[in-house]
């Protein structure tokens, strides 16, 4: 692969981020807030840390245009913490989940340690290559929760139900990348490593009403919201780094058109890629046409060999791609298109397939 030229970066995680954060962050590496020290050894309790916390939550907040009813959290573990958390915290006698890829299953088989677990629909029968959207919800059950996106099988939800109980999402591959009302939401988490920063730092968005909803059982200090929401995500040493990443890259989401600008940017880039995909003699998508993903776009041969993949990952060597390797559970090669990749990265993906196809 040629260092001299630019890599088209679409790894599924931990993912691009805007040169304006990189840059920015270097800066501060060598020399934070004009302190004189350097971000990776500054202390989390000083006055500019604090400051680029608040900035950060503040930003979050304005982006998904969040009213004051909502706690603004940073913690640490990945969604894979919130699988157990979030039912350790809410599930007094069951919860209503949907089955749509790995990261919902792993969040089901948690959940199913503190109560019981109602699968309302899964896609599980057909390698979770659709989002179902027939289903109903238990008005009794102690919250909703669901899946935005899947990164492994390139599936999205469109919409969200409608639901008198708490509506608890993982969007960690999807947040800050469109439209969405986030305040029908009782919970939103999501790890940082796609649209948000690097990894290392989790997301939770949290309604202050859910807390009259916690479960009667014994609540580990560190796994408890309200203590982290009292401390403002500064009970212990929080992942200082990943945060100030985070708060340049929500920045740059800002001054790009926040939401719309992200929907209007990832819409272009996905139609581009699945254009290429639909009328490739060689290629097809994985994925229902209605489910499909604008973040993770699966995609094989219709015909592999060996003599095929060869050739192809080869011309996409040369031409500088990263990252598009499927995950095991699809096979074939998996474009991920956050925030930050811009739409020329797609583009020359675009055209070793179509090359491909002379």
């Amino acid at each position: 692969m040629n260092a001299t030229k630019k890599i088209h970066n679409f790894s599924a995680g931990p993912s691009i981020l805007s040169s304006y954060a990189i840059n920015k962050s270097m800066e501060d590496i060598q020399n934070f807030a004009g302190t004189g020290l350097s971000i990776l050894e500054i202390s989390h309790r000083s006055a500019e840390f604090e400051a680029v916390m608040e900035e950060c939550r503040l930003l979050v907040k304005s982006i998904l245009n969040l009213s004051d009813d909502y706690d603004i959290l940073f913690l640490q573990g990945g969604a894979s913490t919130q699988f157990y958390q979030i039912p350790m915290n809410f599930l007094k006698t069951k919860g209503v989940y949907t089955q749509t890829g790995t990261w919902a299953s792993k969040a089901i088989e948690e959940a199913q340690a503190y109560g019981e677990v109602i699968i309302a629909a899964s896609s599980k029968s057909k390698n979770f290559n659709f989002i179902p959207t027939d289903y109903s919800i238990d008005p009794s059950a102690d919250y909703f929760h669901c899946t935005s996106n899947n990164t492994i099988f390139g599936t999205q939800m469109q919409s969200f139900p409608e639901t008198n109980i708490p509506l608890i999402c993982d969007m960690s591959s999807d947040i800050f990348s469109r439209k969405i009302d986030a305040n029908k939401f009782q919970m939103i988490y999501a790890g940082a490593q796609k649209n948000m920063g690097p990894a290392g730092v989790t997301l939770a968005i949290v309604h202050k009403d859910i807390y009259n909803r916690k479960a009667d059982r014994h609540i580990p200090t560190m796994l408890d919201y309200q203590i982290h929401a009292k401390n403002g995500s500064m009970y212990n040493t929080p992942p200082v780094f990943p945060i100030l990443v985070s708060k340049y890259n929500l920045e740059w989401v800002r001054d790009n058109g926040g939401l719309n600008g992200m929907e209007i940017r990832n819409t272009e880039k996905a139609n581009l890629l699945y254009n290429a995909i639909d009328s490739s003699e060689y290629f097809e998508g994985t994925t229902e046409v209605s489910s499909r993903s604008f973040m993770n776009v699966c995609f094989v041969f219709k015909q592999e060999t060996p003599e095929l993949v060869s050739k192809f990952e080869a011309a996409c060597l040369d031409a500088n791609i990263s990252g598009i390797k499927g995950h095991r559970s699809v096979g074939g090669y998996r474009a991920s298109l956050y925030n930050a990749l811009p739409i020329d990265s797609v583009q020359a993906l675009v055209d070793v397939m179509m090359n491909f196809d002379k």
